[in-house]
């Protein structure tokens, strides 16, 4: 039999199955605010990337979390607990605004990243993001500043974001190799 988690006016019974039913349809934003994260507006969330304390991360507005990311606010303390049974120890993680988290990338306790930061996919943030940063790596290092980055990239805007899907589609495949980017090779010693 399952135990009700709420009851309405006594008129509606709501059973713990039923709310992690009704939960999984909710858009991530939502389910992310539900569990306590704190967020500003028009947020893109892609991931479910909260830890087992969502209301010690705070998320500012226009930022873009991809598939994968994982933001902790703890972790590790169970090699002490042989010495001291209910250690524990948390950090805070604060995100700015205008910010983008690229897939898998992993924000450690205690971390705040700044306004305009793009944070390249995979990387391991352990340390705090100044703004107008793009960092990348295990651990994240500083790789250039946002308006290097957009002036390194500026002769590939296609001006696409407005466009639907199948309109997208068709100006990507109408384009000539060279209107892609493309990256250099790794060095080989």
């Amino acid at each position: 039999m399952l135990k009700p988690v709420a009851v309405c006016g006594g008129k509606f019974l709501i059973t713990k199955r039923l709310a992690r039913s009704v939960e999984r349809h909710l858009p991530l934003r939502d389910r992310a605010e539900m569990a306590g994260v704190s967020m500003g507006e028009r947020n893109s969330i892609a991931s479910c990337f909260w830890s087992s304390e969502p209301y010690l991360i705070t998320i500012g507005s226009d930022c873009t979390i991809t598939a994968g990311v994982k933001i902790f606010t703890h972790g590790g303390c169970s090699v002490a607990r042989d010495r001291y049974r209910n250690f524990d120890c948390f950090g805070k993680v604060t995100i700015g605004d205008r910010v983008y988290i690229g897939t898998n990338a992993l924000i450690m306790p205690g971390v705040s990243i700044g306004n305009r930061v793009l944070i390249a996919a995979g990387s391991v943030v352990t340390k705090s993001i100044p703004d107008n940063c793009v960092v990348g790596g295990n651990p994240a290092k500083f790789l250039h500043s946002v308006d290097d980055y957009i002036e390194s990239n500026k002769e590939y805007n296609l001006d696409s974001k407005h466009l639907s899907s199948a309109k997208k589609r068709e100006l990507l495949m109408n384009l000539t190799e060279d209107s892609f980017i493309k990256k250099g090779n790794i060095k080989v010693r």
